[in-house]
């Protein structure tokens, strides 16, 4: 298995990872359940690793895939942009979920503050990792991409027959 092999496979973790933890954090915090919102913070921190490996194995992947037929180097390029954007989020998120476990394990007044915050960029990371996600599937999928030359191959093909 190779770099490519395990981007594609990592890839996964950090969207499904995200929307769940999210989910869940918002479910403790509405709750208030301590257990809830530590599980949650457990999740996205794993997420957050999840995403820097899917970052760092990237690079490996682009060069598998840039000389194959159909692939635009512009959607690569859309990727890994806005991969860089999910990968700052989730890191963002991972700390901030370090500090609200650690806060709360100490039994700080600021830890339910810290997990609002950690929320509502948990939030804004899984929006930007799930772009993120939509752009890398458009690489090889072009049955999801859109404007694509085959796709309007395709729509004056059928034109053309209706005359």
């Amino acid at each position: 298995m190779d770099q490519t092999h395990i981007h594609l496979l990592i890839t996964h973790l950090p969207i499904f990872g995200s929307l769940l933890g999210t989910l869940v954090l918002g479910f403790g915090i509405w709750k208030k359940s301590s257990t809830t919102m530590i599980a949650a913070h457990y999740m996205l921190i794993i997420s957050a690793l999840g995403a820097a490996i899917a970052y760092i194995t990237g690079e490996s992947a682009e060069e598998t895939v840039e000389n194959i037929t159909g692939v635009s180097e512009n959607v690569i390029e859309q990727h890994s942009d806005f991969a860089m954007y999910a990968l700052i989020a989730l890191i963002a998120v991972g700390i901030a979920s370090l500090l609200s476990i650690y806060l709360e394990y100490i039994k700080n007044s600021f830890a339910k503050s810290v997990t609002k915050i950690t929320l509502v960029l948990a939030i804004i990371s899984f929006v930007l990792v799930a772009r993120t996600g939509y752009l890398g599937g458009q690489i090889r999928h072009t049955e999801i991409a859109s404007n694509t030359t085959q796709n309007a191959s395709e729509q004056g093909g059928e034109q053309e027959d209706d005359d």
